[in-house]
């Protein structure tokens, strides 16, 4: 064989292995990828011809598939769509997918590699192909009570079963209709999620989840948790507690709500706590350290990145590298503290449960088409937060709260309720936020709850944690406890 002969065999060659290594790549290596693409119109039809399992709340089917007559054969359909918008997310054929309609897509449509015999046995047996069933852990009433109690103000509520992390109601308002983007028609699909997209307090973003806030004095439950934690303090230590504290380093100074004093000068801490002492909390800040602060924060699960419901979360964050006067103002949750929801309510639910933080989730089990149990989630353990020494002081200290400082409006007849109220200064000339972290019975925690009411909802600048949000909290545990 000649040399012009030799150089374009090699050349074939070359040609026919890069053919063969490229097929390859894509059936292969790419192809779940592009089987997820939202472009790729075959998986679209795929999808949408075989029945979406439903996600279901205490029995009853929240989001499901229903025949239709169209090339898709089968439309999601949302029941009471905006109550669980925060939970169920929307399945659309032209944006995609959010919540648990995607975190649990391959349950959905039945590919999960949990459902592999399933698929095998409807292959054999020409039984139409379903998803399994999705079977979350929210409590009915509890959801509804949520919803109803934000009404048309901005905000969420969060509420945690401490001993096992079972999420019982996950609101956030305003809420969306997931119907109006499930539609067939892509154009109206498309035009419903631009509107959503556009509309003021952005309905598509869950509030409970996926927004930080400034947590304001509920915040003072993690700076209270650090100084009992340290060994250099219990519930009578004596704080100083002026009108106002004036910041080292620094012309600033920190007041109390109100302007005025707390009663007393120096103060307890169990005091401080229920008259929700901004002076003297912000000096116990500095006294502890930023470290010191930093670390409790996390171990409630602060700049926990990976934490997910199985829905993904925003980082809640406690700055790094905070110096004095930063960490005064952090101890009260203001600077650059950002918590979800979520991230509150994990505060309440480790110290209603002795100080072992449970991780959250809201899928329960998941159910084959044949009602045969797939998974089933068991409770975990994220980590251990405080001791109990120091939860069942936090427990004692909440309890004053809510019986006769900044918390009555939670008070429940024959209940004690544990709670901390929270105002929080967030955006230069807007209404504080207002919060309110609780668990109750405190004798044998059921429920543990997290309310914001953004910008203070209805009362705007006359707004507070205690006022706004604290009954809203009310309503949820009575709820969960059937009051």
């Amino acid at each position: 064989m000649n040399q012009p002969l030799r150089r374009l065999a090699t050349v074939v060659i070359v040609m026919f292995v890069a053919l063969m290594a490229g097929a390859t790549w894509v059936q292969f290596a790419q192809a779940k990828d592009l089987n997820a693409d939202p472009r790729n119109a075959r998986t679209l039809y795929r999808e949408f011809g075989n029945a979406r399992g439903p996600i279901v709340v205490q029995g009853k089917a929240v989001a499901e598939s229903v025949k239709v007559d169209d090339p898709f054969q089968y439309q999601r359909r949302y029941s009471d769509g905006e109550l669980y918008s925060a939970v169920t997310g929307f399945y659309s054929i032209v944006n995609g997918s959010t919540e648990l309609e995607y975190a649990e897509n391959d349950n959905l449509t039945g590919r999960s590699d949990q459902l592999f015999f399933t698929r095998v046995r409807d292959l054999l047996t020409g039984r139409q192909p379903e998803g399994a069933a999705v079977e979350t852990t929210l409590n009915r009433a509890a959801q509804k009570a949520a919803f109803e109690g934000l009404g048309d103000q901005e905000g969420a509520v969060v509420a945690i079963e401490p001993a096992t992390g079972r999420i019982l109601a996950l609101v956030s308002t305003p809420g969306y209709d997931p119907n109006d983007l499930a539609s067939h028609s892509s154009k109206k699909a498309s035009s419903a999620y631009a509107r959503l997209r556009d509309e003021d307090g952005n309905p598509l973003r869950s509030n409970a989840t996926r927004e930080t806030y400034p947590p304001g004095s509920t915040f003072k439950l993690v700076t209270a948790a650090a100084a009992l934690e340290s060994g250099e303090y219990d519930e009578t230590s004596e704080i100083p507690a002026p009108v106002r504290l004036d910041l080292p380093q620094s012309t600033a100074s920190i007041g109390n709500f109100g302007g005025g004093g707390c009663g007393a000068n120096p103060i307890t801490l169990a005091q401080a706590l229920r008259v929700s002492c901004n002076t003297a909390f912000a000096q116990l800040g500095m006294d502890l350290g930023d470290d010191a602060l930093r670390e409790q924060a996390q171990r409630f699960g602060f700049d926990d990145a990976d934490l997910t419901i199985p829905m993904g979360t925003a980082t809640s964050h406690f700055p790094a590298d905070a110096n004095a006067p930063q960490t005064a103002q952090s101890a009260i949750g203001q600077f650059d503290v950002a918590a979800t929801p979520l991230q509150m309510a994990m505060v309440s639910a480790a110290i209603a449960n002795g100080g072992r933080l449970m991780t959250p989730y809201v899928v329960d089990r998941v159910r084959a088409a044949d009602l045969s149990v797939v998974s089933e989630t068991k409770p975990s353990l994220l980590s251990t937060a405080v001791s109990p020494g120091t939860a069942s002081a936090l427990k004692e200290m909440m309890l004053g709260v809510v019986e006769s400082g900044t918390g009555t409006a939670a008070k429940i007849s024959g209940v004690q309720v544990a709670g901390k109220t929270g105002t929080a200064q967030n955006a230069e000339g807007q209404a504080p936020h207002a919060w309110f972290t609780a668990f109750a019975p405190a004798d044998k925690p059921q429920v543990a709850v997290a309310v914001i009411v953004e910008h203070g909802g209805s009362a705007g600048n006359e707004a507070t944690g205690g006022r706004v949000a604290a009954p809203i909290a009310r309503a949820v545990i009575e709820a969960v406890l059937n009051k």
